[in-house]
């Protein structure tokens, strides 16, 4: 598909305009994301009206592209949601978004998804043991939850959102998937859930959103019985020769020593690039928590 996004870009817009926008357009469902030029940090953006003709050309040679969305923000308040402008086919935000064989109704400009966390998804899912009880800190439309509640044998995988939208978009597509045995959603501020009701009830914690990853570590902390694994995911920025891999496991080590916990890191890779210079980046992290 990247082939083909590369050729219609660079057909509508010219081989410079192109290098700087077909890399950064995502499929979800029938719908097109394109990520804004300029809220990555291109000075040199392209205009709306070049949106517009790639937008449209998009949906006239790719059948299963219904709708396409310019993604005009970064994801903005607590529900993490994006500014969208229309710019070709259906005036429609919802769609069906299918991976890793499992199916869910999202509405992206209520929801944050995004599909270059798939890999993240099933790499997580791959690691949880027969038995283990998850809790998933930020849980949006459920994709990690759900994958994991499908590709693994978890008892239980506690499910949280403060979105409203997201929390019903989770609880309509654990009825999709038929994993209402083992995903348990929770509407709420994640802290409080769990001081409020999982306190000691995890073997594992993700928390897959990177602006409250080091802020929330004390909860996630208090969710483990007593010692378990963490995903912390996070932004860093990382200058010319610098390790963004090193940064983000260096932060979660000294957040983690100053709540008196230790950590053991096992793994930190780049997710993606989300800026110029800055990087999503995941450290997965055998904790034990303080005594």
């Amino acid at each position: 598909m990247s082939r083909i996004l590369r050729r219609i870009a660079e057909e509508v817009l010219g081989a410079e305009k192109a290098r700087r926008i077909w890399s950064r357009i995502d499929l979800v469902g029938d719908i097109a994301i394109v990520k804004s030029p300029m809220m990555l940090g291109d000075s040199e953006s392209l205009t709306l009206d070049d949106l517009r003709r790639l937008a449209e050309e998009l949906i006239a040679r790719i059948p299963y592209i219904k709708s396409v969305w310019l993604a005009a923000s970064p994801t903005l308040g607590e529900e993490r949601v994006r500014d969208f402008i229309h710019l070709a086919g259906e005036r429609r935000s919802e769609t069906v978004y299918v991976e890793h064989g499992c199916k869910f109704k999202v509405d992206i400009a209520k929801v944050f998804i995004t599909p270059r966390l798939s890999f993240e998804h099933i790499r997580v899912a791959r690691q949880v043991k027969e038995g283990e009880r998850v809790v998933n800190m930020f849980a949006g439309a459920g994709l990690f939850s759900i994958i994991i509640a499908c590709k693994a044998k978890p008892r239980v995988v506690h499910s949280i959102d403060i979105n409203p939208h997201a929390y019903k978009a989770m609880v309509e597509n654990i009825k999709l998937n038929k994993v209402e045995g083992i995903v348990k959603p929770y509407l709420g501020d994640a802290k409080d859930v769990i001081e409020r009701e999982l306190r000691g009830s995890a073997d594992r914690v993700l928390m897959p959103l990177p602006a409250l990853a080091l802020e929330y570590l004390p909860y996630a902390l208090e969710a483990l019985e007593s010692n378990g694994i963490i995903h912390v995911y996070l932004h860093v920025h990382a200058g010319r020769g610098e390790d963004p891999r090193a940064k983000a496991v260096d932060q979660v080590v000294k957040a983690a020593g100053k709540l008196g916990a230790r950590v053991k890191p096992m793994h930190a890779r780049v997710v993606r690039k989300v800026g110029p210079r800055w990087f999503q980046v995941v450290v997965d992290v055998y904790a034990e928590k303080p005594r």
